[in-house]
């Protein structure tokens, strides 16, 4: 059985030394699909590494906000943080670091029963509970007040 492997294009530099050549290469604009992000992404990889002149780089600049912005808009990974609840993000830091509802009253300083009582969602956290939590995780007390 033969198989055929698409071989890559090895990167030769850029494609022209002044803008409008490289416009007529690749034009700089919105991606809509994954072809043209790869297209792209060939193009920037032509031009980083090696010693660009001002219009070189101001199509690298260019093609690389449309490149972001298409990576931006097409990231599943990306979370809405506006729909996050302050107490799902707590419960992720608590199991990122190995912590218990037990840990979670001593980080706050309060009885025992208090740590699990807010995960189960039967306390609230106060904005001197989110500021304890966000000096101990290093993150903006404002991501557990939601």
């Amino acid at each position: 059985m033969t198989t055929t492997t698409r071989k890559r294009k090895r990167f030769k530099g850029p494609p022209g030394r002044r803008y409008a050549e490289l416009v007529a290469a690749l034009p700089p604009r919105p991606l809509h699909d994954a072809h043209e992000y790869d297209r792209a992404v060939e193009m920037i990889g032509r031009l980083v590494g090696y010693k660009l002149n001002r219009d070189q780089e101001d199509y690298l600049e260019a093609l690389s906000v449309f490149v972001e912005r298409y990576e931006t808009e097409h990231d599943e990974t990306q979370v809405d943080v506006r729909r996050v609840r302050g107490v799902d993000v707590l419960r992720s830091l608590l199991e990122d670091h190995g912590l218990s509802g037990a840990d979670l009253s001593r980080m706050l300083g309060a009885s025992r029963s208090l740590g699990p009582m807010i995960l189960r969602g039967e306390r609230s956290l106060t904005a001197e509970h989110a500021r304890a939590l966000g000096a101990h995780f290093h993150v903006d007390p404002g991501v557990f007040i939601r």
